[in-house]
């Protein structure tokens, strides 16, 4: 194996630097993998994509709190631009919207195929998280009665998560004043309906939040390292992070979504109109590139599944060859130019996490 240089080698140590929480086993497995990434890179060269080129995706906690109010200032930008959507979802009155609507229509398809979850699993409400503070991704929701939350196809006692100290309206932090337009579809909260069937029509409500601890001690790192190493092709590693819920066995991926719960993160299709999902979904990708390092080789081109969630409608089984896109957000790609982080999609992905 090729050895790092002592630029790349100082750069790794310096980036990856734990900030205030200690690296947990997933930290270091990644650290570790590196070296293997670099390796590849190094036979396998992709234009201008290096160790010391690629962006660095780094963990919330480990951002500045001005990088962070940073990051949430560009999120409500998002939600002040108008959305170019309107014309098939009525209720996508921003970009922001947008994408929430485009996550709604792929849904079906997309599924079943950064935060640091572990840092904050044990106390998820008083993390930089969800502290409430400015430079956190807003608090909780107020406290509110409700029963729990369901989770369908799940076996007793699994098929319930306890409540939380939530489930009203978020009053903290930078999203205090949010507006969620659309759906809900699949509700964990009493919502009022949406006016469409297909949940794209304009319902205007509160960002409602039931930061939930229970939900949290399954993301812890233990689970998200017996993920990455206890499963050897792309099948199993996505069954076992999804959940194998009629087992009573949980995923950290749907432990993370539950982590957030409330309306709209608790709903499995409108979950991205909460602005936390896509700090879970980077560290899902996150995980799967810790995957994708121990056998890159193999793993850099493997897929599974049918083009169909759990096959319903039944479909083909899914290609590298499939297109994959955003609607009228973003023209359709090729899965297989989505496949690496080393400079992928014509030398555009290429970055690493620290």
């Amino acid at each position: 194996m090729l050895q790092l240089s002592i630029l790349t080698a100082a750069l790794l140590v310096g980036l990856s630097s734990a900030g205030p929480y200690p690296k947990d086993v997933v930290d270091k497995l990644a650290d570790a993998s590196l070296v293997k990434w670099n390796d590849y890179l190094a036979k396998n060269p992709q234009g201008n994509c290096t160790i010391e080129t690629a962006i660095k995706r780094r963990e919330w906690s480990d951002l500045t709190p001005t990088e962070r109010q940073s990051y949430t200032k560009a999120v409500l930008c998002l939600m002040e631009k108008p959305g170019l959507m309107t014309s098939t979802a009525p209720g996508a009155k921003s970009r922001f919207d947008d994408y929430v609507a485009v996550h709604i229509q792929q849904t079906p398809r997309n599924h079943g195929s950064y935060w640091n979850w572990d840092r904050y699993a044990k106390d998820p409400v008083n993390s930089p998280l969800f502290n409430g503070n400015e430079s956190s991704m807003g608090g909780n929701g107020l406290k509110v009665a409700h029963s729990g939350i369901p989770i369908p196809g799940a076996p007793r006692p699994y098929n319930l998560i306890p409540a939380a100290d939530g489930g009203g309206c978020v009053t903290t932090g930078p999203f205090k004043n949010m507006t969620v337009n659309l759906g809900p579809l699949a509700p964990t909260l009493t919502i009022k309906a949406n006016p469409r069937s297909d949940g794209l029509g304009y319902n205007p409500r509160c960002l409602r939040r039931d930061i939930n601890k229970n939900a949290a001690a399954v993301t812890t790192a233990n689970y998200t390292l017996d993920l990455i190493t206890k499963n050897s092709n792309v099948y199993w590693f996505q069954t076992v992070m999804e959940g194998q819920f009629a087992q009573g066995k949980w995923g950290v991926h749907s432990g993370g979504h539950y982590t957030i719960s409330g309306d709209p993160a608790g709903d499995f299709y409108v979950s991205p109109g909460d602005p936390a999902f896509w700090l879970h979904h980077a560290m899902i990708d996150r995980v799967w590139w810790i995957w994708q390092m121990q056998d890159l080789a193999k793993r850099l081109t493997e897929v599974s599944m049918t083009r169909t969630m759990s096959n319903m409608p039944p479909s083909a089984n899914g290609t590298l060859d499939d297109l994959s896109g955003l609607g009228v957000l973003a023209p359709d790609v090729k899965v297989r130019e989505l496949m690496s982080s080393m400079g992928g999609l014509g030398g555009k992905l290429c970055y690493i996490y620290v």
